[in-house]
C-alpha cells in the first residue's frame, strides 16, 4: 500500500534528519528534537496563478498560467508600496507579470464563525447555532504549488466532517530560495518585501478560495516561534535581536504588524476564515508572563481594529505559571485567556516530548477545560499527537478524544496532523504524528471522532 511505503520512507527520513540544524537564513529546516519535528516541507513544480486584492472576488479560478522565469532580483527598495500594507513593498516589483486572482470572498456575506451568544463556551460555526466539532492541522497546505493538490486536501478534509483546518499563514526568508519554494515575505535590513509572484501570496489566496469552495474554515497563523519557514528567527536576522527581545523590538514588531495588516485586509471579507492566530507556540524564555500578556493584548487589539468580525486567538501551548515541570514560566494560559480581544484559548498536547506518559494527557485536558469553565470562554485542544511512531496512534489518542467528548465542554479539538497520499507528488508533508487519510487509524481518530463531536448535545 502507498501508506505503507510512506511510513517506510518516514523512518528513513527521521533517521537522516534527527540532527539537522536549522537553516541560518531562516527559510526551511527540520528541527532537532521530537518536540519540534512537526514541520517539514518539500517543493513542487506545478501550474499556479498570481494575486489581487480581497475585493477581486469575481475572477474565474480557471485563469491560470505557468511561471517560467525565475523570480527577479536584486530587490529594489523603490518598489511600489502595496495597497494592503502601510510599509511592506512588493517583491520583486509591481511590474512583475501576474494573472487574475483566485476568487476568494465569493461566499460573502455568509455568516462568519463566532463565539455563540447563548453558549459562550462554544462556537456558532455557520449561523445555525452552537455546535461541538472536530478539526485538524495541515500547516503545509499553503506551501504546495499545485491547485489540484489543494483541492484534494480540502475535499478529503470536508469528506471526513472535520470543520476547521489550521494552516500556516507565514513563510518568511532572508534570501530568495528560488521559484520552486513558497515564501510570502522577504526580510532584510531595509525592510519587508511581499512576494506577489506565483510562489508567494497567491498560495494563501488559493487556500482561502478552496476552503470557501468546499465549505471548510481556516485558522491562519501570522508567525512561527520556531525557525521553520522563517519564523521569529528571520525577523531577528534582518533587524537584530533574539527570540526574547522580539516581542518588544520596535522595528520587528512594526514589520510584523504590517504583515498582519496585509493578510487581514486581504481576507477579512471571507467567511472561510475561522480565526486569526497571533503566533505558533509563542514563548519568551526568561521573561515575566507580562511580556507575552502585554504583546498578545496589543496585537489582538490591533487585529480587531482591522477586522472586528473574525475571531482572534493566541496560538500558545497552554502553559500555566508558575511553570512547574512544563514550560518556561513565560506563558500563563489562565492569565492570557482573560484578554478581552482574544476570543478563545488554545493548548497543545505532546506528552512524549514533554517527559510525561500518555495517560497524563487526559489530566492536561481537564485542567484546561476547568480554566475555560471558570472564565466562561471557549477552549480548543489545538494540537495533539503521540506516540512517536508511525501509524500507531489510536491507543494513545482515542482516550484523549474520549476525555474531550465525554468529560469536557471543549468547543473543538484538532489533531496534528492530517496527511494524504493522494497528491500529484504522492505524499503530503508528514511527520511522526501524521494521521493518514483513509489509513486504518483514520476511521476512529478522524471520521468517527468528527461525527461524534457533531452529534454531541449542546
Amino acid at each position: 500500500m502507498r501508506v505503507t511505503s510512506a511510513l517506510a520512507a518516514l523512518a528513513g527520513l527521521l533517521a537522516s534528519t534527527a540532527n539537522a540544524a536549522p537553516d541560518a537564513q531562516g527559510t526551511v529546516s527540520v528541527m532537532k528534537t521530537i518536540e519540534h519535528t512537526r514541520f517539514q516541507t518539500k517543493t513542487i513544480s506545478k501550474t499556479y496563478t498570481a494575486s489581487a486584492a480581497c475585493s477581486a472576488s469575481t475572477v474565474s479560478s480557471s485563469s491560470t498560467t505557468s511561471l517560467t522565469s525565475t523570480i527577479a532580483s536584486p530587490i529594489s527598495s523603490s518598489s511600489a508600496v502595496s495597497s494592503s500594507s502601510s510599509s511592506a513593498t512588493s517583491y520583486p516589483s509591481t511590474t512583475y507579470a501576474t494573472t487574475p486572482a483566485y476568487p476568494f470572498c465569493t461566499s460573502y456575506p455568509s455568516p462568519f464563525a463566532s463565539v455563540d451568544n447563548v453558549h459562550p463556551r462554544l462556537f456558532n460555526y455557520n449561523g445555525t447555532g452552537a455546535k461541538f466539532f472536530a478539526g485538524t492541522n495541515a500547516w503545509w497546505a499553503s506551501h504546495i504549488l499545485s491547485d489540484s493538490d489543494l483541492d484534494t486536501v480540502f475535499s478529503e478534509i470536508k469528506d471526513t466532517q472535520l470543520q476547521v483546518v489550521r494552516v500556516w499563514g507565514f513563510g518568511s526568508v532572508n534570501t530568495d530560495p528560488g521559484p520552486d519554494s513558497v515564501f510570502f515575505q522577504l526580510l532584510n535590513s531595509t525592510g519587508s518585501y511581499i512576494n506577489y509572484a506565483a510562489n508567494g501570496i497567491p498560495r494563501l489566496d488559493a487556500v482561502v478560495s478552496y476552503a470557501e469552495k468546499v465549505g471548510i474554515k481556516v485558522v491562519l497563523n501570522f508567525v512561527n516561534n520556531w525557525s521553520d519557514l522563517g519564523g521569529i528567527a528571520s525577523y531577528n536576522a534582518a533587524f537584530g535581536g533574539n527570540a526574547t527581545t522580539w516581542y518588544t523590538d520596535t522595528e520587528g514588531q512594526q514589520v510584523y504588524r504590517d504583515y498582519i495588516k496585509l493578510l487581514v485586509n486581504r481576507y477579512k471579507c471571507s467567511s472561510a476564515i475561522f480565526a486569526w492566530e497571533l503566533a505558533n507556540e509563542p514563548r519568551c524564555h526568561g521573561c515575566s508572563t507580562s511580556v507575552i500578556y502585554d504583546w498578545a493584548t496589543e496585537i489582538s487589539q490591533y487585529v480587531k481594529s482591522l477586522d472586528s468580525k473574525h475571531m482572534v486567538t493566541l496560538g500558545d501551548e497552554g502553559w500555566f505559571a508558575p511553570a512547574g515541570d512544563i514550560g518556561d514560566g513565560s506563558v500563563d494560559f489562565a492569565l492570557n485567556l482573560g484578554i478581552k480581544t482574544l476570543d478563545y484559548g488554545v493548548f497543545h498536547l505532546y506528552p512524549d516530548s514533554w517527559g510525561y506518559n500518555e495517560t497524563w494527557g487526559s489530566a492536561w485536558i481537564l485542567e484546561h477545560n476547568a480554566v475555560g469553565a471558570a472564565q466562561n470562554k471557549p477552549v480548543v485542544l489545538e494540537e495533539y499527537g503521540g506516540p512517536p511512531s508511525p501509524d500507531n496512534h489510536t491507543a494513545v489518542e482515542e482516550p484523549w478524544q474520549a476525555t474531550v467528548l465525554d468529560d469536557t465542554r471543549l468547543a473543538m479539538d484538532q489533531f496534528w496532523q492530517f496527511g494524504t497520499v493522494d497528491l500529484s507528488t504522492g505524499l503530503s508533508d508528514y511527520d511522526i504524528y501524521t494521521i493518514w487519510y483513509n489509513a486504518t487509524e483514520y476511521a476512529p481518530l478522524a471520521r468517527e471522532h468528527a461525527a461524534a463531536m457533531l452529534e454531541k448535545a449542546v
